[in-house]
């Protein structure tokens, strides 16, 4: 089949506690964790059929540190440190993995390594800014946390949001021009800023990351050099997924990591996201796929409420195509 004439498929209580004093470093990953089979769209598996890991975490602007397992996605794992220290889940904004500082590479997407240490973010102050759109594109990418909030993951140097100094990566983007945009998805939001009209302002209302007072410095752009930003550090990842249930893996090969990268930095460039989660699955479809007609057929199935445009799966297909090959 052209992949031009593709047809698009329409849009289809285990206890917690807090140790006090606890070292973060030197994390026990858990021990007997079963893998469970994959099965995209079944509901969540039944306590008994869980992977049995314990994961310590604490808040990022500090606390006592908690223990949490029993979760098999995003949604859960919230709900779980949520539990943990006296909180509402949608108090959470996001995670980090190994940091308690606002680092967008070491975001909590998709997986967990078995030894890594959580880090959850929750909402502080909240600012309301006026922006004039001088060009077409507003130099952000936008990412989400995977629960209904999206939020500023990256920054342009000398774009028209780096322009204004109190827009800050991390900040939960909450409503545009008064319309309140939680529950959207990152590729949705990311399409509302673009269609903004240009030469006029907008207003953002945002909730910025609590912070604790070392972290108060100098605003980031939300980028690290290439070589510094590996996460897992155990033998192992906990694969959440949005549908199915979590899943034990090993770590990613080299051919994973980079053919995932390729494609988080092409979700960047043609939709204005990154999800390293949605470059993982689709890099997990295409990698046994013969040419690129199926495997835009294949990402129909998997993903069909992304709409993907042709161009943009024939540049992924090529990524993956460069991996295999050791080509980057």
């Amino acid at each position: 089949m052209p992949l031009g004439l593709r047809k698009k498929k329409n849009k289809s209580r285990e206890s917690s506690n807090l140790v006090e004093n606890e070292e973060v470093g030197g994390v026990p990953g858990g021990s007997g964790a079963k893998s469970v089979v994959n099965g995209a769209g079944l509901p969540p598996p039944p306590p008994n059929l869980r992977p049995k890991l314990v994961f310590h975490t604490q808040l990022a602007h500090g606390s006592p540190t908690g223990r949490i397992e029993g979760f098999t996605n995003v949604k859960e794992l919230y709900a779980k440190i949520a539990e943990a220290f006296n909180l509402s889940p949608p108090e959470i904004l996001f995670c980090t993995l190994n940091t308690h500082k606002i680092d967008m590479e070491r975001l909590l997407g998709g997986q967990i390594g078995l030894e890594d240490f959580i880090f959850a973010h929750i909402k502080g102050l909240k600012k309301e800014v006026e922006v004039f759109k001088a060009e077409d594109a507003l130099g952000l990418t936008i990412t989400d946390n995977g629960a209904g909030y999206a939020f500023i993951k990256r920054i342009k140097e000398g774009s028209v949001v780096d322009r204004v100094k109190v827009i800050c990566v991390g900040d939960h983007i909450e409503c545009i021009n008064g319309r309140n945009i939680v529950g959207s998805r990152h590729y949705e939001v990311a399409r509302m800023l673009k269609e903004l009209p240009r030469d006029q302002t907008f207003t953002l209302k945002l909730v910025e990351p609590m912070k604790a007072f070392e972290m108060l410095e100098p605003r980031s752009k939300g980028t690290k050099p290439a070589g510094e930003n590996k996460i897992g550090t155990g033998r192992g990842t906990l694969r959440l997924r949005s549908k199915g249930p979590a899943t034990v893996e090993e770590m990613p090969t080299e051919f994973e990591e980079k053919a995932v990268k390729k494609v988080d930095d092409l979700l960047e460039s043609y939709m204005g996201i990154r999800d390293t989660e949605l470059a993982a699955t689709m890099v997990e479809v295409g990698k046994d796929k013969k040419n690129p007609d199926e495997f835009a057929m294949a990402l129909d199935e998997a993903l069909g409420d992304f709409a993907f445009p042709d161009e943009f799966v024939f540049d992924v297909w090529g990524a993956i195509g460069d991996a295999k090959q050791g080509r980057f």
